[in-house]
């Protein structure tokens, strides 16, 4: 450990290993870089018995092949006085000669969920004397739907140890572990951030789903007093397209796309046009194909879908201006990881909001819809599968009480 650099444990280790050690099922929730993986790989070596292994003892769950790769490389440079049996499993191809290599004994697999699954179902995987059964990055296995995956998987197991991994802690996680994770114990660590670049405000409303962010949208340019220039920045041209037909518009030329996708649809080749229009309140920017904008003067940027890379987000929101201008994002469980990676580019974290009164929260299941209060009176009936946000984060903002008050300055003065 000393040689690797290790000369001193992190907030995530500290706060796990003995947890780890004393057998208890633990969910760790910490940033990037944090040290989550080499907490579990130092936790397995440290009580795992290398003798001649009849059955994998650890099963890791990781959600592509470059992180499979990643965490067997780890397990062996933090274990190279031992002598090591592990095996990653390949994501795709014949699986003959790795079920060959499993049946010979194997101490500690490292899969995708569905590799997992496929070798199992093959009669190649034998979970009957496994120990500890662990999700890494379990937010990007989410994100790729494999959820389900992991519940079969977990419940095939016999009783052992679960170790849940992830950046974020959202509703579609417990959705994924509480089935087979009855009483975890929930460990947050929180890499203390540095300021790095001097930014807009930043505020986030958490949404289910993309329908209810657009009805979010439409509750807030209701108030067009308040929202009377707006940007809304998503990811594709044909995201626009859409978000333009379902945004409410009390008159005509009121919704615009920069570079529109189709020649019948309003929009502007340049922001300079939507600058000097008063009737158009709001321009929809596409990331897709779209160079460099002036957002100088629009007092409000809000971002419906968040990029793949951050840096597309944070060059928008960078202060290149004294006045006031804001930045919202609105953003769903899957959406929470980016959310996290930006606040760490910007070194500032997103101010989140409560849901505006009067919000239709759409629940695809029930083929349904809801309005924000029955969804806030379901929740605190749901029990202990549902996990509420900190009081310290539920917070709300007058977003309009600066520029309402210079509003009234300026008709005194006149």
């Amino acid at each position: 450990m000393k040689e690797l650099g290790f000369l001193s444990a992190k907030e995530i280790q500290l706060k796990t290993m003995s947890r780890i050690l004393g057998g208890h099922d633990i969910v760790a929730i910490a940033p990037e870089g944090a040290g989550k993986t080499t907490t579990y790989i130092l936790s397995v070596l440290t009580s795992l018995k290398f003798e001649p292994a009849e059955a994998p003892k650890v099963l890791i769950l990781a959600p592509d092949q470059e992180r499979i790769t990643e965490i067997v490389d780890q397990f062996y440079t933090l274990s190279k006085n031992k002598n090591l049996s592990i095996a990653g499993l390949r994501t795709g191809g014949s699986m003959e000669e790795e079920i060959d290599t499993l049946v010979d004994g194997i101490d500690i697999v490292v899969a995708t969920p569905s590799r997992a699954r496929a070798v199992y179902l093959k009669l190649g995987l034998n979970l009957n004397k496994l120990k500890t059964f662990i999700v890494d990055d379990a937010e990007e296995i989410i994100k790729q739907g494999m959820s389900n995956t992991v519940r079969e998987l977990a419940q095939s197991a016999q009783k052992c140890q679960h170790l849940v991994f992830s950046t974020v802690e959202h509703d579609k996680l417990h959705h994924m572990i509480d089935v087979f994770m009855k009483a975890p114990t929930t460990i947050e660590a929180e890499e203390p951030l540095e300021r790095k670049l001097d930014v807009y405000p930043q505020f986030i409303y958490h949404v289910p789903n993309f329908t209810t962010k657009i009805n979010l949208l439409n509750v807030l340019l209701a108030d067009q007093e308040i929202f009377d220039k707006v940007v809304l920045l998503v990811n594709t041209r044909h995201t626009a397209e859409k978000l333009a037909e379902s945004l409410f518009q009390t008159q005509p030329y009121e919704v615009a796309i920069l570079n529109p996708l189709f020649f019948e649809t309003f929009g502007f080749d340049d922001i300079q046009g939507f600058k000097k229009r008063p009737d158009c309140r709001v321009l929809i920017i596409a990331n897709e194909h779209t160079d460099e904008v002036d957002l100088n003067d629009i007092p409000f940027i809000i971002h419906f879908e968040l990029p793949e890379h951050s840096e597309q987000y944070v060059k928008y929101i960078v202060r290149s201006t004294e006045e006031e201008v804001l930045a919202f994002t609105l953003a769903t469980d899957i959406e929470l990881p980016s959310v996290k990676r930006i606040e760490q580019h910007t070194g500032e974290r997103m101010q989140e909001m409560e849901l505006p009164d009067g919000v239709i929260i759409y629940d695809p299941n029930k083929k349904s819809i809801k309005n924000n209060q029955a969804q806030k009176d379901a929740e605190n009936n749901r029990g202990a599968a549902f996990h509420t946000k900190k009081a310290s984060n539920a917070k709300t903002y007058n977003i309009g009480a600066g520029k309402k008050a210079r509003q009234e300055m300026k008709k005194k003065k006149g």
